[in-house]
């Protein structure tokens, strides 16, 4: 399974890119604005910053939910750089944008989706990546980590190629499900996977073993 940091924050990105464990970074508007990145210009030249940063598939959100301002947005963004891909809403003009972007060798991740049928729909579009939102099913009150394993079912019989890229990840214990669940990628927030360092009997363990070369 694939790491992905979830964040538009460079000293976050750079935090998970050093411990050796990162194949991507997922952005968002709200991750944007959430650091104070503002205007066409400036988001583009972050963009380009996390590219450089990160040797793997960065993914770009457009703003528009029309056909037309989706594949548009989705040109400006594939153009910033190679590993780029485009992010779409799960949205009837997203799933027809997906299929121009398909069509037209730019690779894209489908967004916002909560349902194996979105999950189907954006598969036969062709997109690179489907995002189920997990930490938000499991606040509706229905578990979230489900999705996962209906999706990677659904994938494997019919021979889909799209990765499942379980987003909106809450905590350590939902990455370690979405590996067992068949999950291709987890994009996470950086506490999250620091999360899965720890461990009390390793924290013991350490000391124990510190206490006794003292000794030595």
């Amino acid at each position: 399974m694939k790491f992905f940091i979830d964040t538009a924050n460079l000293a976050q990105i750079k935090e998970a890119n050093e411990l050796g464990i990162l194949d991507g970074v997922t952005t968002n508007p709200s991750l944007m604005a959430k650091e104070g990145i503002k205007g066409e210009e400036n988001i583009v030249n972050h963009y380009k910053t996390i590219c450089e940063l990160v040797d793997g598939d960065i993914s770009a959100e457009v703003l528009s939910t029309d056909f037309a301002g989706i594949v548009e947005e989705g040109k400006k963004l594939a153009a910033i750089h190679p590993n780029i891909v485009v992010k779409v809403p799960m949205i009837k003009d997203g799933v027809k944008a997906i299929k121009w972007f398909t069509d037209n060798g730019i690779r894209t991740n489908c967004t916002l989706v909560f349902s194996a049928g979105q999950a189907i729909l954006a598969a036969k579009a062709g997109a690179a990546y489907v995002s189920p939102f997990i930490g938000r099913i499991d606040d509706s009150g229905w578990e979230g980590t489900e999705l996962i394993a209906q999706i990677s079912n659904i994938f494997s019989i019919q021979g889909f190629k799209t990765e499942i890229l379980a987003a909106s990840i809450r905590n350590p214990n939902h990455i370690i499900k979405c590996a067992e669940l068949g999950a291709d990628v987890c994009t996470c927030p950086l506490d999250s996977i620091l999360g899965l360092l720890k461990h009390p009997l390793t924290d013991i363990g350490l000391a124990k073993f510190l206490e006794d070369a003292k000794k030595m």
